[in-house]
């Protein structure tokens, strides 16, 4: 069966018991506020809908995670807040046994994760390290991705929290964990294994420390959030206020295909239209889309040109007519509704 999107008669907080959310262009920026994000949230948790933030952010402790989160007006406790330091953590247990030896190179958050699953965390490749463990952190430099080099050199497991390329700020994208890991794996030529999104570690434990039995994930990356979520097998949310655009969706790969579509987080009480076959066209409550000759055709603009966008494109490349990149507009879609209704 393809990746397709997916509709439905209710509001997504209500299909689900538990949101799998991202933090980073989802909820805020840097340290700016995502618009909507945080009343959304707020009134799909008092509807019933527990969250679970999930970040490839390996920096901080759950604990500063929340208290952010709460200032920013999203009442969160440590236990709702999963990190690419834990997932990291859980990883190395799978090969190392208690009080190994640990480089690790990142952040606090990083640290105590490592420390807490009961290894040795040492700060040279002279300790002869079992495993490299590299995280982000705004204060990493030469020394700390040489000494990692030098380590993995050596023989030590290479093991990264994430390979984001990019990470969001209140001033734009600066570069993420995956860049430094990058520096670390040309100097080598290990490539990492990876704990974060997309790999569906972080998803699965999530889910086991709720017990939640139909999760939703809510990301505004393909790459990650929603590959991440194809992977674990739970349906996702592309929510158009971070890093991938409506036009991203419309050209992803099918392991990176979102089931819903939304604007911002509002979309969690929205139901969503499901784009249907009308002959050459897929039809969205007004909008259309088609593909001829590789081109895409759309009508209308907003969310629901953007639904019958990716519905037409997804059907064209799995049937294999893949379409010209150059013919897929902006959408018009952005991170308010305010001009662009998802209702």
């Amino acid at each position: 069966m393809t990746a397709g999107l997916r509709g439905t008669d209710r509001p997504l907080a209500e299909l689900h018991d538990l949101a799998l959310v991202d933090l980073d262009g989802v909820v805020y920026k840097g340290h700016e506020p995502v618009p909507h994000a945080a009343e959304s949230l707020t009134a799909a948790r008092d509807g019933g809908l527990a969250l679970q933030f999930v970040t490839n952010n390996a920096s901080r402790e759950p604990e500063a995670v929340a208290e952010q989160l709460t200032s920013l007006g999203v009442a969160t406790r440590p236990g709702e807040v999963f990190t690419a330091a834990q997932a990291g953590a859980a990883l190395l247990t799978t090969r190392l046994a208690p009080g190994a030896r640990v480089l690790v190179v990142g952040g606090a958050g990083l640290h105590t994760a490592v420390s807490t699953a009961g290894y040795a965390v040492v700060a040279s490749a002279d300790d002869a390290p079992d495993a490299v463990i590299q995280g982000f952190a705004p204060t990493l430099g030469w020394s700390d991705l040489a000494e990692a080099a030098y380590a993995v050199a050596g023989g030590a497991w290479f093991v990264a929290t994430n390979l984001d390329l990019s990470l969001p700020t209140d001033r734009g994208y600066a570069p993420g964990n995956g860049a430094l890991v990058g520096a670390v794996q040309a100097a080598t030529g290990v490539r990492p294994d990876s704990a974060g999104k997309p790999e569906p570690t972080m998803y699965r434990l999530a889910v086991e420390r709720t017990g939640a039995r139909s999760p939703l994930v809510v990301g505004d990356r393909l790459d990650t959030d929603l590959a991440g979520a194809r992977a674990a097998g739970y349906p996702g949310l592309h929510v158009l206020t971070g890093v991938s655009s409506a036009r991203d969706a419309v050209l992803a790969r099918p392991g990176e295909r979102p089931d819903y579509l939304g604007a911002d987080l509002r979309s969690l009480a929205d139901v969503h239209p499901l784009p249907a076959r009308a002959g050459d066209w897929w039809e969205c409550r007004g909008a259309a889309a088609r593909v001829v000759g590789g081109a895409l055709e759309v009508r209308g603009d907003g969310l629901d040109a953007a639904r019958a966008a990716c519905a037409a494109a997804w059907d064209a490349a799995d049937r294999g007519e893949p379409v010209d990149p150059d013919t897929v507009p902006a959408l018009g879609v952005g991170s308010s509704r305010d001009a662009v209704s998802d209702r």
